[in-house]
């Protein structure tokens, strides 16, 4: 099946910044295959998380300035990851636009409402309490956030319900935007 075939909401991104060379294949109507290499192995298994979750295929290969940090690597993942989901969802007809998810990762209870309404706004509680997890600056979460919903033009709110582990939480966070994604862009019946 061609990318150019019509109902097929698929997209390729690349993106190449001073600090960053990025490319994001997507297919919202993928079946959970990932490849993510991004240098960051933490991050890549949340999008994998994320993947699995919004069945979705995903496709992300990352070449940053991780010697000095990896705000840069994972910012410029989010924007083309953004870029990818409106590309992928055309006009958004036929689409209900809106979902929420309750997501549990053990303790961690996160909950993810999000609108694909192209205003974009980001409301973020995750409540992480450590510098790092898994290897990735705690904040970089934040940002991939700010930098997706930017680009996919979507509200969204990722807030903290219950849990302290910051591991948890964090997974929690990957997989419920995943499946809140996968309702929101899913396919309504017709009437």
């Amino acid at each position: 099946m061609s990318k150019e075939t019509p109902g097929v909401r698929y997209a390729e991104i690349e993106r190449e910044s001073e600090t960053a060379r990025v490319r994001v294949v997507l297919d919202l109507d993928g079946g959970r295959k990932a490849t993510v290499d991004t240098g960051i192995g933490y991050f890549d298994q949340l999008l994998g998380m994320l993947a699995a979750a919004g069945r979705i295929d995903l496709g992300v290969s990352a070449e940053g300035d991780l010697a000095v940090d990896d705000r840069h690597t994972v910012e410029e993942v989010g924007y083309c990851f953004g870029r990818a989901v409106r590309h992928a969802l055309g006009d958004g007809l036929g689409i209900s636009g809106r979902s929420s998810h309750v997501s549990t990762q053990e303790d961690a209870l996160v909950l993810i409402a999000l609108d694909l309404s192209t205003r974009p706004y980001l409301s973020y509680d995750l409540g992480l309490t450590y510098e790092r997890v898994g290897g990735l600056t705690a904040e970089c979460i934040e940002t991939f956030m700010r930098s997706l919903t930017l680009q996919a033009g979507m509200s969204l709110h990722v807030k903290r319900l219950d849990g302290h582990n910051n591991h948890n939480l964090c997974e929690a966070a990957f997989k419920g935007l995943g499946r809140a994604l996968y309702i929101a862009a899913n396919k309504l019946e017709p009437a």
